[in-house]
Protein backbone atom coordinates (compact mmCIF):
# COMPACT_ATOMS: atom_id res chain seq x y z
CA UNK A 1 0.00 0.00 0.00
CA UNK A 2 1.47 3.68 -0.58
CA UNK A 3 2.26 5.61 2.13
CA UNK A 4 2.77 9.14 0.03
CA UNK A 5 -0.11 11.31 0.02
CA UNK A 6 0.15 11.55 -3.90
CA UNK A 7 0.52 7.90 -4.56
CA UNK A 8 -3.18 7.22 -2.58
CA UNK A 9 -4.39 10.22 -4.18
CA UNK A 10 -3.58 8.45 -7.45
CA UNK A 11 -4.80 5.28 -6.49
CA UNK A 12 -8.39 6.72 -5.44
CA UNK A 13 -8.44 8.83 -9.04
CA UNK A 14 -7.58 5.56 -10.86
CA UNK A 15 -9.96 3.24 -9.08
CA UNK A 16 -13.17 5.88 -9.99
CA UNK A 17 -11.68 6.31 -13.69
CA UNK A 18 -12.03 2.57 -13.78
CA UNK A 19 -15.40 2.65 -12.50
CA UNK A 20 -16.51 4.98 -14.69
CA UNK A 21 -14.44 3.45 -17.96
CA UNK A 22 -16.41 -0.10 -17.12
CA UNK A 23 -20.05 1.30 -17.00
CA UNK A 24 -19.29 3.57 -20.23
CA UNK A 25 -18.70 0.11 -21.67
CA UNK A 26 -20.84 -2.12 -20.02
CA UNK A 27 -23.71 0.36 -21.48
CA UNK A 28 -22.02 0.55 -25.05
CA UNK A 29 -22.11 -3.31 -25.30
CA UNK A 30 -25.69 -3.94 -23.65
CA UNK A 31 -26.48 -1.44 -27.30
CA UNK A 32 -24.51 -3.78 -29.47
CA UNK A 33 -25.77 -6.88 -28.54
CA UNK A 34 -29.10 -5.57 -28.79
CA UNK A 35 -28.63 -4.64 -32.50
CA UNK A 36 -26.69 -8.01 -32.61
CA UNK A 37 -29.78 -9.47 -31.56
CA UNK A 38 -32.60 -8.19 -34.00
CA UNK A 39 -30.04 -8.61 -37.06
CA UNK A 40 -29.83 -12.63 -35.27
CA UNK A 41 -34.32 -12.26 -35.14
CA UNK A 42 -33.79 -10.90 -38.99
CA UNK A 43 -36.02 -7.83 -37.66
CA UNK A 44 -34.80 -5.21 -39.64
CA UNK A 45 -36.85 -1.87 -37.83
CA UNK A 46 -35.99 -2.97 -34.67
CA UNK A 47 -32.26 -3.19 -36.02
CA UNK A 48 -32.03 0.00 -37.43
CA UNK A 49 -33.68 1.47 -34.23
CA UNK A 50 -31.44 -0.13 -32.16
CA UNK A 51 -28.38 0.95 -34.89
CA UNK A 52 -29.06 4.34 -34.13
CA UNK A 53 -28.63 4.42 -30.30
CA UNK A 54 -25.87 2.02 -30.44
CA UNK A 55 -23.97 4.35 -32.74
CA UNK A 56 -24.77 7.77 -30.37
CA UNK A 57 -23.34 5.30 -27.38
CA UNK A 58 -20.85 4.24 -28.93
CA UNK A 59 -19.69 7.77 -30.03
CA UNK A 60 -20.37 8.97 -26.55
CA UNK A 61 -17.28 6.97 -25.24
CA UNK A 62 -15.07 7.66 -28.08
CA UNK A 63 -15.16 11.64 -27.01
CA UNK A 64 -15.05 10.74 -23.43
CA UNK A 65 -11.61 8.77 -23.83
CA UNK A 66 -13.21 5.77 -23.62
CA UNK A 67 -12.73 3.94 -26.60
CA UNK A 68 -10.10 5.53 -29.45
CA UNK A 69 -11.76 6.84 -32.20
CA UNK A 70 -10.77 4.07 -34.85
CA UNK A 71 -12.17 1.36 -32.32
CA UNK A 72 -15.81 3.44 -32.28
CA UNK A 73 -15.29 3.27 -36.34
CA UNK A 74 -15.01 0.07 -36.86
CA UNK A 75 -17.61 -0.73 -34.30
CA UNK A 76 -19.71 1.46 -35.95
CA UNK A 77 -18.88 0.09 -39.04
CA UNK A 78 -19.49 -3.33 -38.34
CA UNK A 79 -23.08 -2.78 -37.14
CA UNK A 80 -23.95 -0.99 -40.15
CA UNK A 81 -22.43 -3.58 -42.40
CA UNK A 82 -24.50 -6.32 -40.29
CA UNK A 83 -28.03 -4.45 -40.80
CA UNK A 84 -27.48 -3.48 -43.60
CA UNK A 85 -27.22 -6.83 -45.19
CA UNK A 86 -30.13 -7.94 -43.59
CA UNK A 87 -31.93 -6.60 -46.92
Amino acid sequence: MANIKSAKKRILVTDIKTARNKAIKSKVKTYVKKVEQAVAENDKAAAQAALVQATSEISKAASKGVYHKNTASRKVSRLAKAVAAMA
